[in-house]
């Protein structure tokens, strides 16, 4: 079972259903609150990632961007992508984000520009990003802890 961010709450990575609505959003804000007060206290207001984000990398990216409101991609029942956003997914030093959604859903489109607001968000929060193109031309985010 995988670890939660306390009290089961789990930030959206882009591969589960869609969340929305007033307690969703609050819950978020909760946990974002959480992550900045965890920081101050253990480092004394540095504005790089706590131990515990480096532990759990791919919640912490994704609760960053999910608190930032940009949206998470989503999977029915079946695994089929049903909105487009951001994917927050473990790699093998650090974490890949890309711009995912439905087949014609356009993301392919706006995932370059996307994803730059993306990075300017977590560098923000002190993590490093590095944009790249990969298979079939798709861009992504690796995103570190900066060194």
């Amino acid at each position: 079972m995988a670890e939660s961010l306390g009290g089961g709450f789990e930030p959206a990575t882009g591969d589960g259903p869609e969340t929305s609505g007033a307690g969703r959003a609050a819950e978020v804000r909760t946990a974002y609150e959480g992550l900045l007060a965890i920081r101050r206290l253990l480092a004394g207001g540095f504005s790089g990632p706590a131990p515990w984000e480096l532990r759990l990398m791919p919640r912490a990216v994704a609760l960053v961007l999910e608190a930032a409101g940009f949206p998470p991609s989503a999977v029915d029942a079946g695994g089929r992508r049903t909105r487009t956003g951001y994917r927050v997914a473990a790699a093998p030093d650090g974490v890949q984000v890309t711009w995912s959604g439905p087949p014609g859903g356009g993301a392919a489109g706006e995932e370059e520009e996307r994803l730059k607001a993306c990075a300017a968000e977590l560098e923000r929060h002190g993590w490093e990003c590095l944009l790249y193109r990969g298979p079939r031309g798709r861009r992504f985010l690796e995103v570190e802890r900066r060194r």
